[in-house]
């Protein structure tokens, strides 16, 4: 599994970093599938005080493509928000292949 992780607006430090690529690794048990994994984190409204971090996550499997995007005021709640979304995705896909 490939994983591409991208900031816009704004350099990541190494704990976020880190933080996304450990929990990128659990998405193995829902599927074994798959090929990539690409994470956007971006910085919106970078003019006004108010600054919305937004994550989106693309999940690359043979076949198909699994898209999620999640803002809110911290980037680890958007992930993780995001990653719990692409799960349910996974999921929900797996179960209809299995009936």
């Amino acid at each position: 599994m490939n994983v591409n992780i991208q900031t816009v607006h704004f350099d990541a430090d190494s704990k976020l970093v880190s933080y996304v690529e450990k929990k990128v690794a659990k998405l193995t048990q829902f599927h074994d599938r798959i090929t990539k994994v690409d994470v956007y984190l971006k910085l919106d409204n970078v003019v006004h005080n108010i600054k919305d971090k937004i994550a989106e996550i693309k999940v690359h499997i043979p076949r198909y493509e699994f898209f999620v995007k999640q803002s809110s005021k911290s980037f680890e709640e958007s992930f993780d928000v995001a990653l719990d979304s692409v799960i349910t995705q996974i999921k929900r896909k797996k179960d209809k292949q299995a009936a």
